[in-house]
């Protein structure tokens, strides 16, 4: 049976992933592209995922016989049927009724194809004959993007992966104001409290709020600096841009207070530490987080995640009419297609608040 296993790094303060054959032996076409990954500071958590999608990808191959070079896309379309399978019905023990919702989502199985379309195109790129499995050429429109030397460029085929389930599209989670509160209020220590309230105030991803350090909060300037750089606790900021973000007068209250009340004199660099559990002193870890979000869940009855309050954060500003390149620039992302992407639902409702002020559903000139 194919493994996914955890892999201490020796040149590397964080872990890494690997795949492991029947012989407990790495799968070498998935240990060299895994090891691509980490080579390229992708994240340990990016690895992690692509090692699991790429693990259900061997143990299909493995189960129909097939070699990973000669796959044919008619066996990527019986890969993403066995996906949709349970457990129990891609080992063959049971027999699955058409009937049966799917295992797994369509966003998902695109997922894993994106992995393991991936996967492949970087052995075609170091020599391996690998054909054209999961690329489909075709000339054609690339978008508003122009490459450099498009006009030279422009009738040739290019590439686009060739299968890609239908998705709904899903809006983010957001919390009302209400909720928000209630999570502040189950915080029964400062640092806690905080926490969440630099995750709302500022939008910050919470791998960015737990690598802050103490001179990444200018308190007479009002604002926070997330900086990419390498966290003792693997924390990780997703965009390598240094960015500026201003925050509330209260937020820099609320810090005042947990440095004097709970803080003290303890000798760390970074904001977010263990106070009350051992080792004392140092940088709270992602489980530390995920323990606290689980003891506030209970005591609330909010199955929320922290990424909820990125969310909440960058729907209220787009509501209250922050531009969304402002947003976007605030939120980190590589483009302003990315934000509208996921907050283009509020377009709408934006719309229709503009068109009430101005009157625009009263006292109409005609009658339906």
């Amino acid at each position: 049976m194919v493994q996914v296993r955890r892999v201490s790094m020796a040149a590397s303060p964080e872990d890494s992933w690997t795949v492991l054959g029947d012989d407990d032996v790495p799968v070498e076409p998935i240990e060299r592209y895994l090891a691509f990954l980490s080579d390229t500071d992708k994240s340990p958590n990016t690895v992690k995922a692509y090692a699991h999608d790429l693990k259900d990808y061997w143990d299909f191959l493995s189960q129909q016989e097939l070699d990973w070079r000669e796959v044919r896309l008619e066996d990527i379309g019986e890969f993403i049927s066995w996906l949709r399978l349970p457990p129990s019905g891609r080992e063959g023990q049971v027999a699955v009724l058409p009937a049966v919702e799917p295992y797994v989502s369509a966003t998902t199985i695109n997922r894993k194809l994106a992995a393991v379309s991936a996967f492949y195109q970087h052995h075609a790129r170091h020599g391996e004959d690998v054909g054209e499995l999961l690329t489909t050429w075709r000339v054609g429109d690339r978008g508003n993007w122009k490459p450099f030397l498009h006009h030279i460029s422009k009738n040739r085929p290019h590439a686009g992966r060739a299968i890609t389930l239908k998705t709904a599209k899903k809006l983010p989670r957001v919390l009302t104001t209400e909720e928000v509160q209630a999570i502040l209020n189950a915080c029964t220590r400062l640092r806690d409290r905080f926490l969440f309230a630099v995750l709302y105030d500022s939008a910050v991803r919470i791998g960015e709020a737990l690598g802050l350090r103490h001179e990444d909060i200018a308190a007479a300037k009002q604002e926070i600096t997330i900086v990419p750089r390498h966290n003792a606790n693997q924390a990780r900021t997703k965009s390598q841009r240094q960015r500026h973000i201003p925050v509330s007068a209260s937020l820099i209250r609320l810090y005042g207070d947990y440095m004097h009340t709970e803080y003290g004199d303890l000798d760390s660099d970074y904001v977010f530490v263990n106070l009350w559990a051992e080792p004392r002193g140092h940088a709270m870890t992602y489980s530390a987080i995920y323990d606290l979000v689980k003891r506030i869940r209970r005591h609330t009855g909010l199955d929320f995640d922290p990424h909820w309050c990125r969310h909440t954060a960058a729907t209220r500003m787009l509501r209250d009419g922050v531009p969304l390149e402002s947003v976007s620039m605030l939120l980190g992302h590589s483009s302003i297609a990315t934000t509208s992407a996921v907050y283009g639902h509020l377009t709408a409702a934006d719309a229709r608040k503009v068109l009430e002020a101005a009157g625009w559903f009263t006292g109409n000139e005609v009658a339906w």
